[in-house]
C-alpha cells in the first residue's frame, strides 16, 4: 500500500472544488486563516487501523478529517455559506463511479473512500466564523 498516493488522490479531488479559496494538507486554525483565504479546506490524517484475516492481505482503514472554514461578514448567517460547501465536499468524496458504485479515488488498491461518521459543525456561534469537521474513511489494501 502506498499511503501517500492515497492521501494525494483524495486531496486532488478536493482541490478541484471551485468554491474553495484555500485547500491544504497543512492544518491551520481558523484564527490563522484570514478572511481572504476562506472558504478554506484542510485535510488532516487522523488514524489508521488494520483489518487482518488469516491467509488474506491486510486491509487498512485510513481516516482523515476535513476542516472546512467559512467567514460570513455582517448580518449573513454563517450556516447559509457553510451548508453548500459541506454539500460540495460530501458530493465530491461520496461521488459514485458509474460502474463500481463507489469512489475508489481512481486507485486499484482502494475499495472505497467515503464520509463516515458524524460531521461536527459550529455554524456561527463563534460570531462570523463557521467551521465543519468532516470525517473520511478510506479502505485500502
Amino acid at each position: 500500500m502506498n499511503r501517500e498516493q492515497i492521501y494525494s488522490a483524495l486531496f486532488a479531488q478536493l482541490a478541484a472544488i471551485p468554491e474553495l479559496t484555500t485547500v491544504s494538507r497543512r492544518l491551520k486554525h481558523w484564527t490563522d486563516t484570514p478572511q481572504g483565504e476562506q472558504p478554506a479546506l484542510f485535510q488532516a490524517q487522523v488514524n489508521e487501523s488494520a483489518q487482518t484475516t488469516t491467509g488474506q492481505p491486510t486491509k487498512w482503514v485510513l481516516r482523515c478529517d476535513l476542516y472546512l472554514y467559512v467567514r460570513a461578514p455582517g448580518k449573513v448567517a454563517p450556516a447559509t455559506l457553510l451548508n453548500p460547501l459541506v454539500d460540495a465536499v460530501c458530493n465530491k468524496v461520496n461521488a459514485v463511479h458509474p460502474i463500481t458504485g463507489k469512489n475508489t479515488l481512481g486507485l486499484s488498491n482502494v475499495e472505497y473512500c467515503r464520509i463516515e461518521g458524524s460531521i461536527e459543525t459550529d455554524e456561527g456561534t463563534l460570531g462570523e466564523q463557521a467551521v465543519a469537521i468532516i470525517p473520511v474513511a478510506i479502505l485500502a489494501t
